[in-house]
C-alpha cells in the first residue's frame, strides 16, 4: 500500500527553509568571528595587555558617566538654550537604556562564552548581550552631539572616531558578539532620529523647563 504523506510540519523539518539556513550560517560566523577578534578578552590573550586601556573606553561608553555628567551640566547651565540641549540629552540616555534593557529582555541572547564578567557597575539585564548598549549609546551621543555642538572638524572626527572605537572594544573585551554591536550602532543612529521627532522644548514641555 501508498504510505501516508508526511504531516506538513514534519516536512519543514526535513527540508529547512533557505532562510533558516543562511539565518544558522549567519550565527556560526558571528560567533567565529567573535571569538577570534577577542584579543584582549583576557589577560592571558593575544592582547591581553591592552585590556586595561579596553577597559577604559568602556567606561567612556557607559550610562553613569553619561547620565552623572548630563545632569551635572544642566543643573550648572545658566543658558537657555544649553538647558533645553542638555535636557533633551538627558531624555535620549533615559531612553537609551531603557529600549535596550526591554531589547534584551526579550531576545535574552547570553553574552560571549569568552567574556570575563568584571564590568563596571551591572544590573541584571546586563547578563545578556544583544544588542550592545554601549554601541547604542556611543552612536545616539555621537549624531546628538554632531548636529548640536559647533566642533571644528578635528574634533569632529574624533567624535566619530569614539563611536567607532566603542564598538570594536566591546568585541575585543567578548563582552559582545560582532551582531550585538552592529545591531546597536544601527538602533542608538534611528534612536537619534527619534528624540529629535519628540524633542522637548519650553513650548511642548512647560513643566520640565520649570524645574530648571
Amino acid at each position: 500500500s501508498a504510505a501516508a504523506p508526511l504531516p506538513e510540519e514534519d516536512c519543514m523539518k526535513l527540508n529547512p527553509s533557505f532562510l533558516g539556513i543562511a539565518l544558522s550560517s549567519l550565527l556560526a560566523i558571528d560567533l567565529w568571528a567573535s571569538k577570534r577578534l577577542g584579543v584582549c578578552a583576557g589577560e592571558g590573550s593575544t592582547w591581553g595587555s591592552a585590556r586595561p586601556l579596553m577597559k577604559v573606553i568602556e567606561v567612556s561608553g557607559h550610562g553613569i558617566p553619561w547620565l552623572l555628567g548630563t545632569f551635572y551640566g544642566l543643573c550648572q547651565s545658566d543658558s537657555s538654550a544649553a538647558r533645553e540641549v542638555l535636557l533633551n540629552l538627558l531624555f535620549a540616555l533615559l531612553l537609551d537604556l531603557v529600549l535596550v534593557a526591554v531589547v534584551k529582555g526579550i531576545v535574552k541572547r547570553r553574552r560571549p562564552t569568552h567574556n570575563k564578567m568584571d564590568m563596571f557597575v551591572t544590573i541584571s539585564v546586563d547578563k545578556y548581550s544583544f544588542p550592545s548598549g554601549h554601541a547604542t549609546r556611543a552612536a545616539l551621543v555621537c549624531r546628538f552631539v554632531l548636529h548640536h555642538l559647533v566642533l571644528a572638524v578635528p574634533l569632529r572626527v574624533l567624535v566619530v572616531l569614539w563611536a567607532l572605537i566603542v564598538g570594536v572594544s566591546r568585541v575585543m573585551l567578548g563582552r559582545h558578539n560582532v551582531t550585538d554591536v552592529l545591531f546597536g550602532l544601527l538602533l542608538g543612529y534611528a534612536l537619534y532620529s527619534v528624540v529629535e521627532y519628540c524633542w522637548l522644548s519650553p513650548l511642548n514641555a512647560p513643566a520640565l523647563f520649570a524645574l530648571w
